[in-house]
């Protein structure tokens, strides 16, 4: 009966194993510009100086003075237009926000001043 029992319950603790396999691993946090942060010449950060490997349930953490910008999350339309596209796209604008990311790609830019024109954009590619 023991021998029964226990492949039984050997069977159902790799059943739980597999299933919460996936959430042993911990999301990453990445903070956006490194120790710079959410400024001028961001642009590069995601493939500079290494190509970030960014997974679905990563967090960033954008660090920046509020007063001289903000983060919004952008279609390629207000990424490659510095506007903000679509109309209700989602402003962050406390200083030190933190984004989970999806799989796909996801554009952030500045939409104070002309941030975006000088370079205050990024792309990021998120793997499952």
């Amino acid at each position: 009966m023991a021998g029964k029992y226990g492949s039984l319950v050997l069977i159902l603790v790799s059943f739980v194993l597999l299933q919460g396999g996936v959430q042993l691993v911990a999301a990453a946090l990445w903070n956006v510009g490194d120790a710079n942060g959410w400024t001028f010449g961001v642009q590069s950060w995601p493939n500079n100086p290494s190509f970030k490997p960014f997974r679905e349930g990563d967090m960033l953490v954008f660090k920046y003075d509020p007063a001289a910008h903000n983060v919004i999350v952008v279609d390629d339309f207000g990424f490659g237009t510095c506007t903000t596209h679509p109309a209700n796209a989602t402003v962050y604008n406390s200083g030190s926000d933190r984004i989970t990311v999806q799989r796909g790609e996801t554009n952030f830019i500045s939409g104070k001043a002309d941030d975006c024109e000088k370079g205050l954009k990024i792309t990021v590619f998120v793997r499952p």
